[in-house]
């Protein structure tokens, strides 16, 4: 009978369940350049073969009030703070 680098016999060795929940779960974006769907983990739009960006800015795709909204939240907390001291 052979044994394994622990001392256990090979038929006993238990090999792990391939994940394929995660197969499952992909999701789906569209190409910026063609607006096809495809895989959000892709590199290259298989469509069009643009490369795909990824932004990761905390700003992106945030519509313009947003930014404005948040100007001037920063702005009345700085002021507030200036009037306590």
């Amino acid at each position: 009978m052979d044994f394994d680098s622990a001392n256990r016999p090979i038929e006993d060795f238990e090999y792990p369940e391939p994940d394929v929940e995660d197969d499952l779960e992909t999701e789906l974006i569209t190409c910026s350049n063609c607006g096809e769907s495809i895989y959000e983990e892709a590199v290259e739009c298989p469509y069009c073969g643009s490369y795909v960006e990824s932004t990761t800015h905390a700003w992106s795709g945030r519509p313009l009030w947003w930014l404005i909204i948040g100007m001037l939240g920063i702005i009345a907390v700085i002021f507030t703070l200036s009037l306590a001291v």
